[in-house]
């Protein structure tokens, strides 16, 4: 039932954002909108999806691991996957902006989490939020560079004849792309909760890492085809939009369908929400460097995504082997990292001075 679910969420994001990015390239909307808005929303469906039906089904803690759990495997795992393929130089305005956009929204999440619950009124705020990003999204995009917008329609212009079968078409592939997503969803969820209950550990890890993983996967199809076709803003993009739409879309409209709101783990609260922080704190001197992601800071980002899904399986099982993991990270791996990311962003600002 999970494979079975999760085939049918991925091939329901698919036509679905094929069937809407053809509606609105047909209705006059630029290609670079389409893929900052339509796409980005798009590929945000699963996640939205599951967190529906499992909010609804009485299991948050599923609901919260998807949306955070998905957030760090997109910087961590998908970012870093497309830039070890081919290193990733960002000349995309609305990027640069959006990363400081995603870590302000990261901590609003936290904030409102903080005490246990996230309410229907700070749904609200949440999806009010997102209408404002949407907004600044349209706005900003009128900015870019002629570059940036030939690679947007390169992957998102219309090449088909308007025609009244071709909007039915397109139509249908929105309905049936709903309809699968729902189906998809619901037997995720009830799959992931008996698979937590077998192996006998929380529901919260389950969502953090084979759902986060699982919902992930159009993000992950767009940014790799994206960096393999030398589209690098879109591989960029399409990763730190998701995160944003995954926090003001689909964390908030689940608290807002929910009469009670969001119950929020103390484990999420106290771990996985700022370790997601910490992720999204980590890319802004990557982004902030000149643009560039480097084939090296790629493979460091899956490194720490295989460390954390490491920690999160031998704390669940309580393996002895959890001390030691601890000490590694706490007293090498992690102050080593920082010092490596000083040192690069000491170097960027020293060449661009002396250019």
């Amino acid at each position: 039932m999970f494979i079975a679910g999760l085939a049918l969420l991925i091939f329901g994001a698919e036509i679905l954002v094929r069937g809407a990015s053809r509606i609105a390239a047909w209705a006059g909307i630029s290609p670079l909108v389409i893929g900052l808005t339509v796409v980005a929303f798009g590929t945000s469906a699963p996640e939205l999806a599951i967190n529906v039906q499992s909010s609804l089904a009485g299991q948050p803690d599923i609901a919260i691991g998807n949306v955070v759990g998905s957030n760090i495997a997109n910087i961590l795992l998908i970012l870093g996957l497309s830039a070890a393929i081919a290193p990733l130089m960002v000349q995309q305005q609305v990027v640069r902006q959006d990363v400081p956009i995603m870590i302000g929204v990261s901590i609003t999440t936290f904030l409102f989490a903080l005490d246990g619950l996230i309410s229907t009124f700070e749904g609200f705020i949440l999806f009010g939020l997102l209408l404002i990003y949407t907004w600044f999204l349209i706005r900003q995009s009128r900015s870019e560079s002629r570059e940036v917008e030939q690679e947007y329609e390169q992957e998102y212009a219309a090449r088909e004849q308007k025609n009244l079968l071709g909007w039915l078409l397109n139509i249908a592939l929105i309905v049936a792309g709903l309809g699968l997503l729902i189906l998809g969803a619901r037997w995720m969820v009830d799959s992931a909760v008996a698979v937590a209950r077998w192996m006998g550990i929380s529901e919260l890890v389950i969502g953090l890492t084979v759902v986060a993983v699982g919902t992930s996967l159009p993000e992950l199809a767009t940014s790799v085809m994206a960096a393999i076709k030398g589209e690098r803003d879109i591989a960029v993009g399409n990763v730190v939009g998701s995160n944003i739409f995954n926090l003001l879309s689909v964390l908030g409209l689940s608290a807002i369908i929910v009469p009670i709101g969001i119950p929020v783990s103390q484990a999420a609260i106290s771990f996985d929400i700022p370790v997601m922080i910490a992720v999204a704190l980590a890319s802004f001197p990557v982004f902030f460097t000149g643009g560039h992601i480097f084939r090296w800071e790629g493979f460091l980002f899956m490194g720490y995504y295989i460390a954390y899904t490491v920690y999160l399986i031998l704390n669940a099982t309580g393996h002895d082997a959890l001390p030691m993991v601890n000490l590694v990270m706490g007293w090498f791996v992690l102050p080593l990292t920082v010092l490596t990311l000083v040192i690069s962003l000491w170097y960027e600002f020293h060449i661009r001075r002396w250019a």
